[in-house]
């Protein structure tokens, strides 16, 4: 009996600790499970704090929690995560926008104190479809372009805006302005837009440092206005050297009307012109058909225009490409000019000009002048013309200057000239008159230190022209490695020409210009205080 007894206590000793151990392992099985659900959840939650953090309903899996997902918050708020030690070293964080900035992915602009320094016209109302007049778009746009310094006016590539005349007007306006001109710019052919007519389109003055730069266009659509007034154009003095050999000269074609088939105005407005400016710069852009000039500077300092292209037909009456009057300081180079007048004109009150790289054709070539109309004053020196290419031209290089004029012309150089074509390479005509007759004057402009050199080419009527005031000669002109031979087309051909030119022939010439008279003149006359400049 102590037997059996002793036996069953043993045995249900052994079965109460295999009952005790089973609980206790399944307690700690539980426990594991539990610890390493919270562990998984803490990790989850680093991962996304950026879309729970903030939120009031914590999702806490401990001590029994709802099981409902947050709602994502409206925008996400800025916050710092603080990686645990073992984790990498997250990326730099991003910058806060500023006030204003764009949205992320948007292009790049640029700002000045929060504001956007690009004023796209199409963001003032402009249409950019050649029909809706954006003439009040560009007005808007240049207005809040002018209150930033260095902003920039955008007219944008793959539209056609339609725009009237307008002013983008300083003298309040900050420095440096760029219009950049990617899209195209046309003018009206309606009358009605002009009035009874206007000297400017596009007018930019009392502006510092503004730039007028990209591919776009401007063209003013002139054909309606050489056809409407083809007898109210000055005639070019030179036309009356040019001698036909026959009637081989063809007409020029009849352009199209005028929109509602109205006439315009006998005035006719410059293109593109700047007035009053200090460093004004035009570069890469291309002017063509314009109504008159094409590019005018007036009283403007340290001007520069480069990679330029201005076209019109050569037949189109008084298209200037490139017209500078009282401005000093002037960089022209690499472009590409032609009009129907001057390739560049040169007025009174120039000095300090340096052209070069240039090809003009068609057109009348490149000419100072002219000077000294209605009796008045004018004033050119240090003018600088080389590496120049003209094709099929009326003039080469040209001086003119009316009779009773006064003021000098001095400090020229015609230099590294190859024309072709061209029917008068070399001119000085002091007795320029763009009318049928003109009273003669014995005052003149005096002419002194004109410089030729290493001018080649062809030429179809004359290679040289030369006609000096009888009351106040050309003096200091000088002749170096001129070679123009004659290429006979449909005109006249004729002999080099002198009248009162005095100077030096440094070189042999071809053809030889034995009218040069060697020396100074003997009975020129002292310039009076009013002549000078």
């Amino acid at each position: 009996m102590r037997e059996w007894s002793f036996r069953g206590l043993t045995l249900m000793v052994l079965i109460a600790s295999l009952v005790w151990s089973s609980n206790f392992e399944a307690c700690i099985a539980r426990r594991g499970k539990h610890w390493r659900q919270n562990r998984d959840v803490s990790a989850s939650l680093y991962k996304k704090k950026g879309k729970s953090h903030g939120n009031k309903q914590n999702n806490h899996h401990g001590g029994g929690s709802s099981h409902s997902k947050p709602k994502p918050p409206s925008s996400p708020p800025h916050y710092k995560i603080t990686p645990s030690p073992s984790s990498s070293p997250p990326s730099p964080p991003f910058p806060k926008p500023k006030k204003g900035s764009p949205p992320s992915g948007s292009p790049p602009k640029s700002y000045n104190g929060g504001h956007s320094t690009t004023f796209n016209v199409l963001d003032f109302g402009a249409k950019g479809d050649g029909k809706t007049d954006d003439t009040k778009a560009f007005q808007a746009a240049w207005a809040a372009a002018c209150k930033v310094q260095a902003s920039t006016m955008l007219i944008p590539a793959d539209y056609v805006f339609f725009v009237g005349p307008i002013s983008f007007s300083g003298p309040y306006c900050k420095p440096n302005i760029v219009f950049q001109l990617d899209g195209k710019i046309i003018a009206p052919t309606n009358p009605n837009a002009w009035g009874r007519g206007l000297l400017q389109w596009l007018d930019f003055t009392k502006l510092v440092g503004i730039t007028i730069q990209g591919k776009g266009i401007i063209d003013g659509r002139g054909s309606v206005w050489w056809q409407d007034h083809p007898f109210a154009n000055p005639i070019d003095d030179e036309e009356k050297l040019i001698v036909p050999l026959n009637n081989s000269v063809k007409r020029p074609p009849v352009p199209a009307q005028s929109e509602l088939g109205g006439k315009m105005p006998f005035m006719k407005p410059t293109a593109l012109r700047f007035y009053g400016s200090f460093n004004p710069t035009v570069t890469g852009i291309t002017i063509q058909n314009s109504q008159q000039f094409h590019l005018k500077f007036d009283n403007c300092n340290g001007v520069l225009v480069h990679d330029v292209s201005i076209s019109s037909p050569g037949d189109s009456p008084n298209t200037d490409g490139i017209h500078l009057q009282n401005s000093k300081d002037v960089l022209i180079h690499s472009s590409k000019l032609a009009c129907g007048d001057d390739c560049i004109s040169i007025q009174t009150g120039c000095s300090n000009v340096y052209v070069h790289n240039v090809n003009c054709g068609p057109g009348h070539g490149i000419s100072i002048g002219s000077l000294g109309k209605d009796n008045t004053r004018a004033c050119v020196s240090n003018i600088t013309v080389r590496d120049v290419n003209m094709h099929n031209t009326m003039n080469g290089v040209r001086i003119k200057t009316w009779q009773g004029g006064s003021g000098s012309v001095q400090g020229i150089l015609f230099s590294n000239i190859q024309v072709s074509e061209v029917q008068l390479p070399i001119v000085i005509d002091q007795y320029y008159c763009d009318k049928r007759t003109c009273t003669n004057h014995t005052s003149a402009v005096a002419l002194q230190g004109i410089n030729y050199e290493r001018i080649r080419g062809t030429y179809t009527v004359k290679p040289v022209h030369f006609a000096c005031s009888d009351s106040l000669p050309c003096a200091d002109v000088t002749l170096t490695s001129i070679e123009l031979k004659p290429l006979q087309e449909q005109y006249h051909l004729y002999d080099p020409f002198c009248w009162q030119t005095f100077g030096e022939l440094r070189t042999p010439t071809t053809p030889p210009i034995a009218c040069l008279q060697i020396g100074k003149p003997s009975s020129n006359r002292v310039q009076i205080d009013h002549d000078l400049c």
